[in-house]
């Protein structure tokens, strides 16, 4: 799951004759509802995937026992990894393996300490729950493969969007790993692409769209589209 190559930290400094190459345009990462029977789902992924530039999907499994989750995640994984997308199993880092999944995302610090040693170098890695800049430089050094910034907190409460474009921007500015911001609308994901995330999470705004998941999707990524090329057309073109 990676969308663009950085060098470590930037330094500040770039030449005059040969600008920095302009960043590749942010990609959909899709999260499903909470997954209790995964039959209806796993014939609506492939003509939803279908719809967009969608580069992983999360799954979010009900609590049940292990062997019920491992049995979702088998049932999701083929529309998933058939339409070309990575299959993240939203913590639960036992079961990667098991269910055929591409990796984990871990919330937290703890959490992600936990799990990383049991899915790296072969799996992905995803951190969360970053509450500080201290907290996702920490992700960063231990190898999380992205950060998430702005998904709501065990109270339901998120920064606002203000403050989760400031963050991504800091990121993309100055960090190796991609960032992903979590996105509530289709005008959060404009505002995220624009900022540099790497890839805009978006969940439960698509599934509770009147409208129907599709149409939320195509305008997420209608979104992000609008986000990019407002944030890297030339000077002369966006002032024009």
């Amino acid at each position: 799951m990676s969308n663009k190559s950085k060098s470590g930290t930037k330094s500040g400094t770039r030449s005059a004759t040969k600008p920095a190459p302009a960043r590749p345009k942010p990609r959909l990462y899709l999260a499903t509802p909470v997954v209790d029977d995964a039959a209806a789902l796993a014939a609506e992924l492939p003509g939803l995937l279908a719809t967009a530039d969608v580069a992983a999907v999360l799954v979010r499994l009900k609590e049940t026992d292990q062997r019920g989750m491992i049995s979702r995640v088998k049932a999701l994984a083929p529309a998933v990894q058939k339409a070309g997308a990575a299959l993240l199993i939203d913590g639960h880092a036992e079961l990667v393996a098991r269910a055929g999944a591409d990796g984990a995302h871990l919330t937290g610090i703890a959490a992600l300490e936990e799990a990383i040693g049991s899915l790296k170098p072969d799996r992905i890695a995803g951190a969360g729950g970053l509450v500080t800049r201290h907290d996702s430089m920490a992700a960063g050094e231990m190898g999380a493969d992205y950060v998430l910034f702005g998904e709501p907190d065990a109270r339901g409460q998120r920064p606002s969007a203000q403050a989760i474009a400031e963050r991504l921007e800091w990121w993309a500015e100055l960090f190796e790993p991609p960032c992903v911001g979590f996105a509530t609308s289709a005008v959060e994901a404009c505002e995220f692409a624009a900022a540099g995330a790497d890839f805009v999470l978006v969940g439960d705004a698509v599934w509770s769209d009147p409208r129907g998941p599709k149409a939320a999707l195509a305008d997420a990524e209608a979104a992000i589209g609008k986000g990019y090329a407002d944030a890297t057309a030339p000077a002369d073109t966006a002032q024009g």
